[in-house]
């Protein structure tokens, strides 16, 4: 037997619910899921930072991240999470149309902190007084 809502040529190309009026509509539809397809392939391992701040008017994405490690392990914390979530920042970019910044907030464990957590604390956007550090 036989169903209702079997691939049907003809005039018009049916299937389920979905009718489409010719040979050529059907091929650009096929062609627009493969490209969503095709994007959405890219595996971003790093896709949770800490905080996101994104801002529509200015169009930025600031991706923010906290790590409070060993104190001799202070310098190449600040670099690994640079590197680990530029990927992640990429494809922001590629999807949201937004310029994106990756921020590291790394603080040791008693207290040590990089000659650039300043640099870093001034792109977090917002007010907030950054003299005092």
């Amino acid at each position: 037997m036989y169903r209702q809502d079997r691939l049907q040529l003809g005039p018009h190309i049916t299937r389920g619910l979905c009718e489409v009026a010719s040979l050529y509509e059907l091929i650009i539809i096929i062609i627009i899921i493969i490209i969503i397809i095709i994007t959405t392939i890219i595996k971003v391992t790093a896709n949770r930072p800490d905080i996101i701040i994104k801002n529509k008017k200015e169009k930025t994405c600031t991706l923010i991240n906290v790590a409070i490690p060993a104190d001799r392990n202070v310098v190449q914390k600040e670099a690994e999470k640079k590197l680990k979530y530029k990927s992640l920042c990429i494809e922001i970019q590629r999807m949201w149309n937004l310029k994106c910044t990756t921020v590291p907030v790394i603080i040791g464990a008693t207290g040590i902190v990089t000659t650039s957590l300043r640099k870093n604390l001034e792109a977090v956007p917002g007010k907030h007084p950054v003299d005092s550090l």
